[in-house]
């Protein structure tokens, strides 16, 4: 990419540039989302034991979430930083920046692997494992946690090369990794009978290459942000501004891990295998609709960090207003669709008729308060890329953390199953409406000079 490619953030028409950025990440976040999504839709189909092989794969989500949380620490956390700096003119702080980012998802890797092999049967059952369940569970994270280093570096560097301009790139990165993903999961599950395992040998596969990609781009002549030797060298300063930052996606996703567990043990206990299915079905249609709405607003997310950093508000309002209503409307509409034909995104993940069954009774309660969250979505990326690292985490920390998971806990005492379910919709419409109001009152003062002085 050219120096002239990456000063577009800064001069570009808002509208085309939105574009032009955010259709690739959409792109490769909607392929992304299928590294999970037709995992399951193959496992849930397998003869005679796919709704208890589904079931099983779902509670390894805890854990599969919270290794990709650790990626969006140090990349999502770091990408905002490094477009600032590119925005402000200093290449050698940014890369400084991505090479500390790196440093930290290696070391990441090394931990979560050796953590989670260690205790994986525990966890599984703490997550609600049943004795039917625990063994494809088992299979297929035995075989993912051998992948965690080519996770975090497909997930982790992805932000860098967007925060330079170069969305087709890392859309390229996901496409081809998904595709190999797509075409060996039914080989080695259907044709090998590896069963679950072959799953989670398809996923380590495809991610190994995106990740070897992500490296490559990052290494070429054509990146303007490079990953250079002098960079790498650690510096906890660099390190605890990259997590001030990172903190807040962290916390979005690794609170979906106990969100999970949470939701879990509640249904097992209050309902059984059947409910434990149901939440794995209705968490993969929400990823399936989080995914547009997650590829649009990282792509467009450098244009706000690079404008601000280069003091061009203008630009940052206009930005940051189409991104909202986008979201938005994303989110809207996505959600309808849900909640007028759930049995039809049930049948796409099992044939089990009394598990479609229940999907359909619950769905549209479950995800009605995904109508207006598409509000948050917009909002607590702004609140990001402007730097905004302790309004950001109050967000992520508001709608799970403070909301959701006391409610699921609460609520089964007096609504039983149910209650599982109504906690979802309450956490989001409280949290939705909270972040507007706070966006209302703040976004005025965080664009001015002396705000943008002490960012980065």
């Amino acid at each position: 990419m050219s120096v002239v490619k990456e000063e577009k953030m800064g001069t570009a028409p808002i509208g085309r540039l939105m574009v032009s950025m955010a259709v690739p990440s959409i792109i490769a976040q909607i392929i992304n989302i299928l590294y999970s999504i037709v995992d399951r839709i193959y496992i849930g189909h397998i003869e005679g034991v796919g709704a208890a092989a589904l079931t099983g794969v779902g509670l390894t989500f805890p854990i599969i979430t919270l290794i990709s949380a650790f990626s969006a620490f140090a990349g999502t956390g770091g990408a905002p930083l490094a477009s600032i700096w590119l925005g402000k003119g200093d290449r050698e702080r940014a890369e400084k920046i991505l090479g500390n980012a790196v440093c930290m998802l290696i070391g990441f890797s090394v931990i979560l692997m050796v953590v989670f092999y260690l205790f994986q049967r525990p966890f599984l059952y703490m997550f609600g494992a049943s004795d039917v369940t625990i063994g494809y569970a088992m299979d297929y994270l035995s075989v993912y946690l051998a992948g965690t280093l080519f996770v975090e570096l497909a997930l982790g560097l992805n932000p860098f090369l967007i925060s330079q301009g170069r969305s087709r790139e890392a859309m390229m990165s996901i496409v081809i990794g998904a595709v190999i993903n797509i075409v060996l999961d039914p080989i080695f599950i259907f044709v090998f009978h590896w069963g679950v395992r072959g799953a989670a040998v398809a996923t380590v596969i495809s991610q190994a290459v995106s990740a070897a990609w992500n490296v490559k781009c990052l290494l070429d002549k054509k990146a303007t942000l490079k990953i250079v030797p002098s960079g790498i060298r650690p510096d906890w300063a660099v390190m605890g501004r990259i997590g001030s930052l990172g903190v807040s996606p962290f916390i979005m996703r690794s609170t979906e891990s106990l969100i999970s567990i949470v939701l879990n043990r509640g249904l097992q206990m209050y309902g059984g295998d059947l409910y434990v299915g149901s939440l794995t079905i209705m968490q993969s249609v929400m990823q399936l609709f989080s995914a547009p709405l997650a590829g649009f607003t990282q792509g467009v997310q450098p244009i706000i960090s690079y404008n601000f950093g280069a003091g061009k508000f203008d630009r940052v309002r206009k930005t940051y207003r189409g991104m909202i209503g986008v979201s938005f409307l994303i989110s809207f509409v996505c959600t309808l669709t849900a909640m007028l034909f759930p049995a039809l995104y049930a049948g796409m993940f099992t044939n089990d008729g009394e598990l479609i069954a229940l999907v359909g009774q619950v769905m549209p309660v479950f995800m009605c308060g995904m109508l207006i969250f598409g509000l948050q979505n917009g909002i607590q990326p702004t609140f990001l890329a402007l730097g905004q690292a302790k309004i950001s985490l109050f967000i992520a920390l508001l709608r799970k953390v403070i909301l959701l998971v006391p409610l699921a806990l609460i609520l089964p005492n007096f609504f039983g199953v149910m209650g599982i379910y109504f906690a979802e919709p309450i956490a989001d419409i409280i949290s939705a409406v909270t972040a507007s109001v706070l966006f209302l009152c703040n976004i005025k003062k965080i664009l001015s000079r002396e705000v943008l002085e002490r960012v980065g």
